[in-house]
């Protein structure tokens, strides 16, 4: 992902030079579970133990020499060693072994940095709620004014479904915190099984039931998806949002800092710029989930077609998604809201927005429902047409209904609310 996107965190896990690091923490831990079962002189174990990690640029100058990262990097690493340790390095393994229990450590830390940001996103949205659960919102479907509502279950809506992104995220972080130490074909031939749980156990993975050689990209695939799901929940936010700062609503507006400038000509514009990059970077996350599912059937134990895909992927999905999460965080926390923007648009239908009790009224006094409806609506279409207050329509039709007040929307107002106090 290109810096624009990248937070430093994030960033730090994916460098070649970060690779490399965990590559030689697998092979130490691996060399030290062959000598707990007496494969490995103790000699050699310490030697092995105290060589550095080899640097990016000392593996790319093996690389050019063998067109093989793995045997490059094993080169790279070994050539600060005895000849008599190096022969012990890699012992019984095969590369993947090395690859992708190196993948799934990492996999599982940057999956980590994704659940802290989102968890704070769930945080703020929670937060916020509760802070305007009881500011008066209008409530519109299909884009046109509904029923009253408030701003805090407006928020509400979206703190669960991030919520529910919080726990998909999870599963999909225990799917993918898993290694393989099997030797080629998976068939434990060269390796004893105990070393792998020895590493495994170490790095905090778990292992692959059943291996073929390598980790079965189901788990990628369900990583992916979580984020791109997350990034749905994400962007259904920042439209809402978006469209609740048009000019003719700015019912919201996101914090701007003392540089703002949105835009180069007119100076007077202050565009919804986060919340439109939001749903941009959703758009990228959804992109990568095809070629993640393209990646879960290889040829038989193992093929390569996958590595190329998910060098590139993987990292940027997740760096994408933490970036993501963090900004939508930021501009939740921080966003500005105009309580009284929002009962102006309660109010700028003229009470055609209570339609729905006055029917409701009318039932309960007994009027027939086909009439009942006829009736509201006629008084409906005289205030749409004329600008007339839509009580004053009702009362000249010679309707007697109650109060025309969105508390009356409101009166199981608590239950939901409750409901979100289990998110704090």
């Amino acid at each position: 992902m290109i810096p624009r996107y990248t937070l430093p965190e994030m960033h730090a896990l994916w460098t070649d030079d970060a690779k490399y690091r965990t590559w030689t923490r697998v092979e130490v831990l691996a060399t030290e579970g062959q000598a707990r079962l007496g494969r490995v002189p103790a000699e050699a174990l310490a030697d092995i133990r105290q060589a550095p990690a080899p640097s990016a640029a000392a593996v790319a100058q093996q690389e050019r020499e063998r067109d093989h990262e793995i045997l490059a990097f094993l080169a790279a690493y070994c050539a600060g060693l005895p000849e008599e340790s190096a022969r012990w390095v890699h012992l019984g393994m095969t590369s993947y072994d090395l690859v992708d229990t190196a993948l799934g450590h990492t996999l599982a830390r940057a999956t980590d940095l994704v659940l802290t940001a989102a968890t704070r996103l769930r945080a703020a949205l929670t937060e916020r709620a509760v802070e305007h659960w009881d500011t008066v919102c209008i409530g519109r479907t299909h884009g046109i004014h509904a029923e009253p509502t408030t701003f805090g279950h407006k928020l509400a809506t979206f703190a669960f479904a991030v919520d529910r992104s919080v726990r998909r995220l999870r599963a999909a972080r225990e799917a993918v915190a898993v290694g393989t130490i099997s030797g080629s074909v998976g068939t434990y031939a060269l390796i004893d099984p105990r070393v792998e749980r020895y590493v495994c156990d170490a790095l905090g993975l778990g292992v692959e039931p059943a291996p073929s050689q390598v980790v079965a990209r189901d788990r990628h695939a369900q990583l992916v998806q979580a984020l791109a799901t997350l990034g749905a929940c994400v962007e259904q936010i920042a439209v809402e949002l978006r469209m609740l700062q048009r000019t003719e609503v700015r019912e919201v507006e996101e914090p701007r800092t003392v540089a703002y400038q949105g835009s180069s000509a007119m100076p007077h514009k202050r565009n919804p710029t986060t919340c439109e990059r939001l749903t941009g970077l959703a758009r990228i996350l959804r992109g990568h989930v095809g070629a993640v599912l393209e990646d879960v059937a290889l040829w038989h134990e193992r093929d390569l077609a996958h590595s190329p895909v998910e060098r590139v992927v993987l990292p940027d999905a997740l760096t994408v998604a933490h970036y993501q999460a963090t900004a939508a965080a930021d501009l939740i926390e921080r966003m500005t809201v105009f309580p009284e923007r929002m009962r102006a648009a309660v109010d700028a239908t003229h009470g055609l927005v209570y339609s729905s009790v006055v029917l409701a009224d009318l039932l309960e006094q007994g009027v027939e429902r086909e009439k009942a409806y006829r009736l509201v609506q006629a008084a409906a279409n005289h205030t749409v047409a004329s600008g007339e207050d839509f009580g004053t329509a009702l009362g000249a039709a010679g309707l007697d209904v109650g109060p025309l007040d969105p508390r009356r929307f409101l009166t199981h107002h608590t239950v939901i609310r409750k409901r979100l106090e289990s998110l704090r």
